[in-house]
């Protein structure tokens, strides 16, 4: 089973410089470009059998988008949404860091900081949407090819989840706007095809 990984386009909090997580900010324009430019990608390269999306406005719209492009169906799956960054939520950045200032030492990943999900828990969700999402796809003959819209928040905890690194792990995927992973499962084995392409954006301006 092939998994195309993909974050959604471009939002106002990106140009604003808000922390986002559960904040639904609409995607902009050019996000709306992005993402109609990544679902033409997306069919002229690869035929999809389903599309799961966080339900949260930026993704569902880029979602919609890859629809519309593909003729695919999408469900929505609530524990695709982005970490839930409690009071940090819709914030902007230099005024989080005055409300509150980052503990001495950093997070750990039981913090409940700002009244957030802790990072053990957003693992655990990511880990409870994968071992689900495995159960119910893996062994579906019809289902060979799986596009996930997401953010980069829980792009990165998939990934983890993936590559079976343990929670406290330092290692990240950078996801631009409307990047792309391809991700592939058969059996134990996992591979990574790529990670964050976006060649699809070159078509923005034609």
């Amino acid at each position: 089973m092939e998994i195309l990984v993909i974050r959604h386009g471009q939002s106002v909090a990106d140009l604003e410089d808000r922390h986002e997580g559960r904040a639904d900010f609409e995607i902009t324009e050019s996000g709306c470009r992005q993402a109609k430019c990544a679902g033409r990608w997306i069919k002229d390269h690869y035929e999809i059998d389903i599309i799961l999306s966080s339900p949260l406005k930026r993704a569902a719209k880029t979602a919609e988008f890859i629809s519309e492009e593909t003729g695919i169906d999408i469900i929505f799956d609530d524990e695709l949404m982005e970490w839930n960054n409690g009071l940090l939520a819709g914030l902007y950045r230099s005024e989080a860091n005055e409300k509150f200032p980052m503990p001495k030492g950093g997070r750990n990943p039981h913090d409940e900081f700002a009244q957030s999900e802790s990072y053990i828990n957003f693992r655990a969700r990511a880990e409870m949407f994968w071992s689900k999402f495995i159960h119910k796809y893996e062994e579906e003959e019809n289902k060979t090819r799986i596009c996930i819209v997401s953010h980069g928040g829980m792009i990165n905890m998939l990934f983890r989840r993936f590559m079976m690194l343990p929670v406290n792990t330092d290692s990240y995927i950078s996801t631009g706007d409307t990047g792309i992973h391809l991700w592939k499962v058969s059996g134990n084995e996992r591979r990574i095809i790529f990670l964050n392409k976006q060649e699809h954006l070159l078509k923005l301006n034609e």
